[in-house]
């Protein structure tokens, strides 16, 4: 049987398309690998066995056919459980959606396999993407494959992990505040956060609707960008989208970065609860890219320490009206027994709302509540224009921003679930691209000194500057060597 885990998604696509090994041969190679170790991880709330089988038979039978293959025949991809896909559940992790049928395709989702890709599953994630380790999941944490006893980040936790160990090739996340860059810091991978309407929301489960966006993980920055060719575009059916030339994202992934304006952002090395491992990651990633020809210079970002009090305003907000849908009657869990209208809502809600969905809903429903609004989401909205315009400031500058991704490398399932604030400070360093819609990757910038665990680099672009974004993160990737390889895989090699 091949191994799938060592191959990138174009040796998987030019394979096939060689006859080297048929798209089948590749599904049974990833759904094989999925049952040895996902007992292990639980990255899958859902292996999906037959959409992958038919999706690489119409791959073989294209081969045979001599027909051109499309980017991504054949390559195993991965799904979070807050998309839909026709023939799946789409849960988000809630038990309020435990039994729901996907009743139409996420757009996302539904461009990456007109590509070729073949779905292997429906990855586990912190409730409705409430949460930054994937321990919120109503149906069990997921485990990291770099150390069993930690998190992979989160919300998209489990589309991590699912590539870390090799699972997946390339999975898809959703990131409303770091749900994407922060678990592929924590796991080793590759995980970029496209510029607000590049890629269509449609059919993805609406946490905060101004804030959400879809992007891939993946082990390599080229294979993030032949993902994000697939998945990016305008689509009518998502008026946030936006309509703008096709780009190849991997064109210019090789011109190096001479002459490259980079900004390391002084006060955000700074914050709260950064680890010095963290800290120096960042400084040696500033010198390779001195050593590439980059003109370094230093930034700051006064606005952003606010980042975290307006998106905490901001997300709740938005999600406390995005969730009033579950309600029992129209989506989700309904209990059978219910005195009234009333006691229908409160008894259906209480029983499929995990306690930190309940908790965000009531934050967002107070702060939305007469007398509140301007005080709390008034003010916050304020905030995030000041978090804009210190970028925008920025932008007149460099070219890219150097950042961590996370403030620490994953720490243990259970140490931080019962004080939310600290959890809420993982996602310090990625909450204020969100808020300004900015564009960020996530990439590997080596292992923690003392843990072995990976720390993350956090590259953030202007708006709809993801091709200066890749191309930088390339030439990192390059010369930095990284190894995304976890234990766990190690010891089955």
């Amino acid at each position: 049987m091949i191994d799938v885990s060592r191959l990138t998604a174009t040796q998987i696509r030019d394979g096939i398309a060689d006859r080297l090994f048929t798209a089948r041969e590749v599904a049974e190679a990833a759904l094989g690998r999925i049952e040895a170790l996902d007992g292990q991880v639980h990255a899958f709330n859902q292996v999906t066995a037959e959409l992958a089988y038919a999706a690489a038979e119409r791959i073989d039978d294209a081969v045979a056919s001599d027909v051109v293959l499309p980017p991504l025949a054949g390559v195993p991809v991965a799904l979070k459980d807050n998309m839909n896909l026709l023939g799946t559940r789409t849960t988000c992790s809630s038990r309020i959606l435990e039994n729901y049928e996907s009743a139409y395709d996420c757009t996302a989702v539904r461009r990456l396999l007109d590509a070729g890709a073949l779905p292997v599953g429906k990855c586990n994630m912190d409730e409705f993407a409430f949460g930054s380790s994937t321990e919120n999941s109503a149906f069990g944490p997921t485990h990291n494959p770099w150390d069993l006893e930690r998190v992979p980040g989160g919300s998209s936790g489990g589309s991590a992990a699912a590539v870390s160990a090799g699972m997946a090739t390339i999975s898809l996340g959703s990131d409303t505040g770091g749900s994407i860059r922060q678990p592929g810091s924590l796991t080793g991978t590759v995980a970029l956060k496209p510029t607000y309407g590049r890629v269509s929301r449609y059919g993805c489960v609406a946490f905060a609707s101004s804030l959400d966006q879809i992007g891939p993980f993946a082990k390599t920055v080229g294979e993030c960008a032949l993902a994000l060719n697939a998945i990016s575009g305008k689509d009518p059916m998502d008026a946030t989208s936006v309509d703008r030339p096709a780009e190849d994202f991997t064109a210019t992934l090789a011109e190096g970065i001479a002459g490259l304006r980079v900004g390391v952002v002084t006060d955000l090395l700074e914050a709260e609860g950064c680890e010095g491992a963290v800290r120096d990651s960042v400084h040696a990633a500033a010198e390779t890219f001195a050593a590439l020809g980059a003109e370094v210079g230093e930034v700051e970002l006064p606005s952003t320490a606010h980042g975290l009090s307006a998106y905490y305003i901001i997300g709740p907000a938005e999600a406390s009206s995005n969730l009033a849908r579950f309600d029992g009657i129209r989506y989700g869990h309904r209990v059978g027994d219910a005195d009234d209208v009333l006691d229908l809502y409160m008894r259906s809600r209480a029983e499929g709302f995990g306690p930190e969905t309940i908790r965000r809903v009531m934050l967002g429903t107070y702060a939305l509540s007469a007398g509140y609004y301007d005080a709390y989401y008034g003010q916050a909205q304020k905030a995030r224009t000041l978090i804009k315009r210190d970028f925008e400031s920025a932008f007149e500058r460099f070219d890219v921003l150097l950042t961590p991704t996370s403030p620490t490398v994953a720490f243990k399932i259970g140490e931080r679930a019962s004080d939310p604030l600290a959890m809420y400070l993982s996602d310090i360093y990625t909450i204020p691209v969100n808020l300004a819609g900015n564009c960020a990757v996530s990439l590997p910038s080596g292992l923690c000194p003392s843990s072995g665990l990976p720390i993350g680099l956090q590259i953030i672009g202007t708006h709809f500057a993801e091709s200066t974004v890749l191309r930088a993160a390339a030439a990192f990737e390059t010369a930095l060597g990284f190894d995304p390889t976890p234990p766990l895989v190690r010891e089955i090699q």
